[in-house]
C-alpha cells in the first residue's frame, strides 16, 4: 500500500514573528493554519522565541541564567502559546494532534515506527500532526554523550535540534511527495544581498546532478537567520536527504500559501529530481 503524504511542510522560528515588533506575526499563523488539512504534517519551530517574548511582556526582562535552561523554559512557555494558535486558525472540522518528539524517536526503530503508525492514523482520522523537538525536557549534555556513543558503534543518528532535520527525517519516515520549508525569505540565494539572485530550481534527471548543484551553491552560502540556527548551507543538506528519499523540497517565505509554494505561483527555491516532481499521491485510508 503506497502511504505517501500529500505534503510535509515545515516552518522556522523567525518566519512567526515581526522581529521589528517583537511580537508574533499572528497573520502567519492565520494564512497557515487555514491552508493545514488532513493529509499534511507540520514541523513547527517558534516555542522557544514566543516564549521569550511572552515571558518579556509579561514581566519586562528576560531570563538571565543558563543559557540551555533558558531556552528549556521559554519552550515550555511558548509551546502552549503556539499550539492555541494553530487551534485558533485550523478549519474547526479537523482535528490538531501535537507530537513531540527527541532524537531517541528516530535513532530507535521501535520508537520510529511508534511515530509512524502515530502519523498515518492521524490522515485517515480527520486530524492534522503538529510536530516540534520537546525542547524543555532536552538535555544537551546526556543527548550529545548518547549520540556519541552511538556514532562508535557505527550507527547512523539522527540529532533532530534542528527543526530543518527533523522535517527531512519526518519527509522520509511517512514517504511525502513534497516537503516544504518556509522561512522569512523567499528561497536560498547566490548572494543574500541581492534579490535578483534567488535560485529558482535546483534540478537534475538524477541525484548526482542535484547534488552537485547543492555543493556549487552551498559554498556560497553563509551566515543564518539567528543564534543557534544553522543556515542555508545546513538547510540545502537535508533538503539533498529529502531529494534522496524521492521527495520534492520547496523554500519559500511564510507569507506565501502552500500551494501556491508548491504549485509555483510565487517565487521559491525548488529542490528535486525532475521526474519525483511530475508524480504524485497520497495516503489511502482503509
Amino acid at each position: 500500500m503506497d502511504q505517501r503524504f500529500e505534503l510535509v511542510a515545515k516552518i522556522g522560528s523567525m518566519a512567526l514573528i515581526r522581529k521589528e515588533d517583537k511580537d508574533i506575526d499572528y497573520n502567519i499563523f492565520a494564512r497557515l493554519g487555514r491552508d493545514l488539512k488532513p493529509g499534511m504534517i507540520l514541523i513547527t519551530s517558534g516555542a522557544t522565541e514566543i516564549g521569550r517574548l511572552d515571558y518579556l511582556r509579561r514581566t519586562g526582562r528576560e531570563l538571565t541564567g543558563d543559557s540551555e535552561q533558558d531556552k528549556a523554559d521559554y519552550a515550555a512557555q511558548g509551546q502552549a502559546i503556539v499550539m492555541e494558535l494553530y487551534r485558533r486558525f485550523v478549519s474547526p472540522e479537523y482535528g490538531i494532534r501535537q507530537v513531540l518528539v527527541e532524537h531517541t524517536h528516530f535513532n530507535d526503530p521501535v520508537k520510529r515506527d511508534h511515530i509512524h503508525r502515530l502519523l498515518l492514523r492521524a490522515a485517515c482520522q480527520g486530524a492534522v500532526p503538529i510536530i516540534n523537538y520537546n525542547d524543555p525536557v532536552s538535555d544537551e549534555e546526556n543527548r550529545k554523550l548518547e549520540l556519541y556513543h552511538r556514532r562508535l558503534s557505527g550507527e547512523s543518528v539522527y540529532e533532530c535540534v534542528d527543526n530543518d532535520e527533523t522535517a527531512s527525517v519526518i519527509a522520509g519516515l511517512v514517504r511525502t511527495k513534497t516537503l516544504v520549508l518556509m522561512t522569512s525569505t523567499e528561497g536560498i540565494y547566490r548572494d543574500t544581498s541581492d534579490p535578483a539572485t534567488l535560485v529558482r530550481d535546483l534540478t537534475g534527471d538524477t541525484i548526482e546532478e542535484v547534488e552537485c548543484a547543492i555543493r556549487a551553491l552551498q559554498e556560497k552560502c553563509i551566515g543564518a537567520s539567528r543564534a543557534g540556527a544553522n543556515g542555508a548551507r545546513a538547510k540545502l543538506e537535508y533538503a539533498l536527504r529529502s531529494v534522496k528519499n524521492g521527495t520534492t523540497v520547496i523554500i519559500g517565505h511564510a507569507r506565501h500559501h502552500l500551494a501556491d509554494l508548491v504549485e509555483g505561483n510565487v517565487p521559491c527555491t525548488r529542490i528535486g529530481l525532475k521526474a519525483s516532481m511530475a508524480e504524485g499521491g497520497m495516503i489511502p485510508c482503509g
